[in-house]
């Protein structure tokens, strides 16, 4: 296994279905960001294609010009998946204890994972589910920034600086024999001097990793 089981430990052990059990219709990261993974989608996805949005809200920063034949939805919390009018339709599902995805094999060009990574327990489940649901050359996106609900992101990802969990997501992307090498976008805003002297917060940093299924 890729990770040993204290790496997986959460500081919230409760269950999941409680702490997602009422909406959160927020964002979570800053326009910059949100512009910057449009973008990125832009640029990696297809019209007309079948699209997998895992741990999804009630907004999937999807460019708005870009039609798709299928978005599928996934997430913990119905009322945020109802919301969001880029799916087509969706599923509940605890993917900490349940990592078993309920779609058909290479049935997906491409599957999006945003600012939620880092509350898997057993990633390596979950990377490879989403080579088996992927087409051939279909492409995995994840992205993050330095946010997260800490007391439910698992410990390994607490610990790390950026560039470490960085290098995480990679690992899991090459946990999975069928990705092929996983690409980087990374943007760390400079927050110029007088600001960090008052404390004062700049834009949230972009990363984003992607690898295609060979």
């Amino acid at each position: 296994m890729l990770l040993q089981p204290h790496q997986r430990t959460k500081l919230d052990q409760s269950d999941d279905n409680l702490f997602y059990s009422f909406p959160r219709f927020v964002t979570h990261v800053d326009e910059n960001f949100i512009s910057q993974l449009t973008d990125l989608y832009r640029q990696l996805l297809q019209p007309q294609t079948r699209i997998l949005d895992l741990m999804s809200s009630w907004v999937s920063h999807l460019p708005p010009e870009m039609e798709f034949a299928h978005v599928e939805g996934h997430g913990m919390n119905e009322e945020e998946l109802r919301r969001n009018t880029r799916l087509n339709s969706y599923f509940v599902q605890n993917l900490n204890e349940n990592p078993k995805l309920p779609l058909n094999d290479a049935d997906f060009d491409g599957v999006l994972c945003a600012v939620s990574v880092q509350y898997l327990q057993y990633p390596e489940a979950i990377f490879s589910e989403i080579a088996r649901i992927l087409k051939p050359n279909g492409v995995a996106i994840f992205s993050f920034s330095n946010r997260m609900f800490y007391q439910k992101a698992i410990a390994v990802w607490r610990d790390a600086t950026d560039r470490q969990r960085i290098h995480l997501v990679k690992s899991y992307f090459q946990s999975v024999k069928e990705f092929n090498t996983p690409q980087i976008v990374a943007t760390q805003p400079e927050l110029p001097a007088i600001l960090q002297m008052f404390g004062i917060g700049g834009k949230d940093p972009f990363y984003g990793i992607f690898a295609r299924k060979n």
